[in-house]
């Protein structure tokens, strides 16, 4: 029956599927929002899943939808999170089309292949599900600093955050009052509480709060190698302006690797950006200046 099914179907049901795992819930009307379609083809579409996966969900009248069972699964999406994180950040439905073997636009496309910093799926799933309904989150953390290396603690996640290197969680930490990053890859466990978050993204000063960073070509490069480089960054009279919210400054000077000491003392070549306006923006992140 799997393989009679047409790729347009498909591909609702691997919707189906992701949504139920890494939200807890998926809806009727979140079917139809997500792929145009009426509210009567995506009852059939929910209708046609539990035909095929019965075992995978169950109907929970208090959240209107349907919630994945203890021994969900997967049959038609591919939920490690290599894979997901990437669509959640893209706001992609699906991946794995038909002619993914191939480039659809015939442009061959490659990439970075950098060590895969994620934790297990049923973990991931628990942040994820904690995000979207606005849950506390129990978790057991690794962490680098003088404290415990692994802890059990309580909090209040409200996004992803990619830095282009590795992915965080950002969330309000109850044992210190404040909220701040939590990489995702070392949580060890976690589990998504039924107690709602008492914080969420509004409160996160650092978070809402967008900056412009202020940069330039390295005062030690040539003339000819600045002149590229404001080409490159396609900058006005001679700055590079970048708006970003206040909590990501450091990882974007580490993306950019800009030079941030105080003289300007790093090998140009390799930090060819500095700081314009540093006074502005160190105070938000100060761990990333020399």
């Amino acid at each position: 029956m799997l393989n009679d099914i047409k790729w347009a179907t498909r591909q609702r049901l691997q919707y189906i599927e992701l949504m139920a795992y890494y939200t807890g819930v998926v809806t009727r009307s979140e079917v139809a929002k997500a792929f145009g379609i009426s509210d009567a083809a995506a009852t059939k579409d929910l209708k046609l899943y539990s035909e095929i996966a019965p075992e995978n969900l169950t109907y929970k009248h208090t959240v209107f939808g349907f919630v994945p069972t203890p021994s969900f699964k997967e049959v038609f999406a591919d939920l490690s999170p290599a894979i997901v994180l990437p669509m959640i950040e893209a706001n992609l439905t699906v991946v794995g089309g038909p002619n993914q073997d191939s480039a659809v636009f015939g442009i061959p496309v490659d990439g970075l292949a950098l060590p895969n910093r994620l934790p297990d799926k049923a973990v991931l799933a628990q942040v994820t599900r904690a995000i979207h309904n606005k849950r506390k989150l129990n978790v057991s953390y690794h962490s680098l600093s003088n404290r415990s290396s692994e802890e059990r603690r309580i909090i209040e996640p409200h996004s992803l955050v990619n830095t282009g290197f590795r992915w965080h969680v950002r969330a309000y930490n109850e044992d210190t009052f404040d909220f701040r990053d939590f990489v995702l890859s070392r949580f060890k466990a976690a589990e998504c509480k039924d107690e709602l978050a008492e914080s969420s993204a509004q409160y996160d000063d650092d978070w809402v709060e967008i900056i412009t960073m202020k940069l330039s070509p390295h005062p030690k490069l040539e003339d000819k190698n600045r002149t590229s480089l404001l080409i490159d960054y396609g900058s006005v009279n001679d700055i590079i302006e970048i708006k970003i919210r206040r909590a990501l400054i450091g990882y974007l000077l580490q993306q950019l690797s800009v030079d941030t000491t105080q003289d300007h003392s790093l090998n140009p070549n390799k930090y060819q950006l500095i700081v314009l306006n540093r006074d502005e923006i160190e105070p938000f992140a100060s761990w990333a200046f020399n």
